[in-house]
């Protein structure tokens, strides 16, 4: 991080605006090698799925590290939604697909999109989603208008997990849905246009519009089988939620360090910023805050590393929950304290916020997460 990833940082930004969303950045592609070379690669894969052999508990401070910067998860082959694709293929796919897909993606040479929120329906019911894949002979026809469909617009991109419905009259709602694999190049796939987080085009998440119209793939490319897209998508989303965590609690100690560091610079009224009383309570708000998000996210962490995703659903959602607004709030005294200079990205405190604030959505809003805590914590007294 030290002799390659802070020093550049100013490079990727300027690239990052200079290229959009459609084109690839060259500093990341740099990079790469480098990290792969010293050992630091696919760190979030478990050994027996070709990774780095860590745990969630181990893996948490390695990703909240990687957390501090932008560019960083990228570099290391550990960002989204390339993660959560390849978590997919390395527990669900075949030994076919994963050959043709999840070593590519394992050794950073293609990048994928995963496709399930839509325009029309409210996504965060993930049941309501309106795509569908209908099976013809040897094929399954795709029909479907997606959005926010993260990583569609990058040009590396060469595959996307699609998930629609193969059987949309099942009385049972979570086993309407499967998973397939599309490759980026078929007839029908049309990246309509790139979508901005906060008029921000690729940082942190290359989002995209993309209608599938007769998409037609071959039935070899659906994963797991039909009705188990949901069960695939509850797999995916478990450990891309709390990697979305560690990566916030690295990004607001960033955070917190730029606002120490400015307040102690700058005077107003005859003293320093930081010895203004609103000052130093937000700082110490930002310290506890912090410390409570750290502690229960290695929680959950632990939790999913000894008995399991399913039984640590609670933890997972209060972190989903707690890690995104936590940043949100830290960020946003950041910009108070830096003035002016805080809603410029100068200080890359605009894109901090963006990214924070999205995090409130994607994987699951706030609201589906904290209805799910309710409900878990009311089954104990029913």
């Amino acid at each position: 991080m030290d002799e390659h990833i802070y020093p550049n940082e100013a490079r990727f930004y300027e690239e990052v605006e200079a290229a959009g969303p459609w084109e690839v950045v060259p500093v990341i592609e740099e990079l790469k090698p480098k990290a792969r070379a010293a050992g630091l690669w696919n760190l979030f894969l478990p050994e027996d799925e070709r990774g780095a052999g860590l745990s969630n508990l181990e893996y948490a401070p390695l990703c909240e590290v990687m957390g501090r910067s932008m560019l960083a998860p990228e570099v290391f082959n550990c960002s989204a939604p390339d993660t959560g694709n390849m978590e997919v293929l390395a527990r669900y796919g075949t030994p076919e697909q994963q050959a043709q897909w999840l070593e590519p993606l394992l050794n950073g040479e293609i990048r994928s999109a995963f496709a399930m929120t839509e325009r029309f329906v409210a996504s965060s019911d993930a049941t309501n989603i309106e795509a569908k894949i209908v099976r013809d002979g040897d094929d399954y026809v795709i029909d479907g208008h997606k959005w926010y469909t993260t990583g569609a617009t990058d040009p590396r991109c060469k595959v996307f997990v699609f998930m629609g419905k193969t059987d949309p009259d099942n009385p049972d709602r979570y086993r309407q849905q499967s998973m397939i694999l599309v490759p980026r190049d078929t007839p029908g796939v049309e990246v309509t246009r790139a979508l901005p987080v906060f008029g921000f085009y690729g940082t942190p998440d290359r989002a995209g519009e993309v209608k599938f119209d007769g998409v037609r793939v071959p039935a070899a490319n659906l994963l797991l089988g039909e009705g188990r897209g949901f069960e695939i998508a509850q797999g995916r989303l478990g450990p891309g939620r709390i990697h979305h965590c560690m990566r916030l609690i690295g990004l607001a100690e960033r955070v917190l360090e730029k606002m120490c560091k400015r307040t102690l610079e700058r005077v107003a009224f005859g003293k320093p910023v930081a010895d203004q009383g609103t000052t130093r309570e937000r700082i110490a708000e930002s310290r506890i805050m912090i410390e409570q998000t750290r502690l229960l996210t290695l929680h959950a962490a632990h939790m999913m590393d000894t008995v399991g995703n399913k039984v640590a659903k609670a933890e997972i959602a209060m972190i989903k929950v707690a890690a995104p607004n936590m940043a949100c709030q830290i960020v946003d005294w950041a910009i108070q304290a830096f003035g002016a200079a805080g809603v410029s990205n100068d200080f890359h405190l605009a894109s901090a916020y963006a990214m924070a604030r999205l995090l409130r959505i994607a994987d699951g809003p706030d609201e589906v997460h904290r209805n799910q805590i309710a409900r878990l914590e009311l089954k104990k007294h029913a």
